[in-house]
């Protein structure tokens, strides 16, 4: 594992819990936020059906999908900015597992 200075870790913590606290934001509005609207929302329909009931039903769980593509992404971008992940630094063996050179 590569060693970071104490400046760079902190910035790093720093980012990648102040991500997390946004994922967990999105998810609480999206499965209780749905909830305490229920009323103003059935007005509104998607999919043929009421908001409130397709967000319960199934919004929250593709949400929660799409938020860990999301996170995948976000953080291998924060990875490479940090330089915590350098992609040319690795190969693969014959085994198929990659090793740092």
């Amino acid at each position: 594992m590569k060693k970071i200075d104490k400046k760079t870790a902190d910035a790093y913590f720093r980012t990648r819990t102040t991500l997390i606290v946004i994922y967990l934001l999105i998810g609480f509005c999206v499965s209780y936020g749905v909830v305490l609207f229920a009323e103003p929302l059935s007005s509104i329909t998607f999919l043929n059906m009421p908001l409130h009931y397709y967000m319960g039903a199934q919004g929250a769980v593709l949400t929660f999908i799409f938020l860990l593509f999301v996170n995948a992404i976000v953080s291998d971008f924060v990875d490479r900015k940090f330089g915590l992940l350098d992609l040319d630094k690795e190969d693969e063996d014959e085994s198929g597992k990659a090793v740092n050179k």
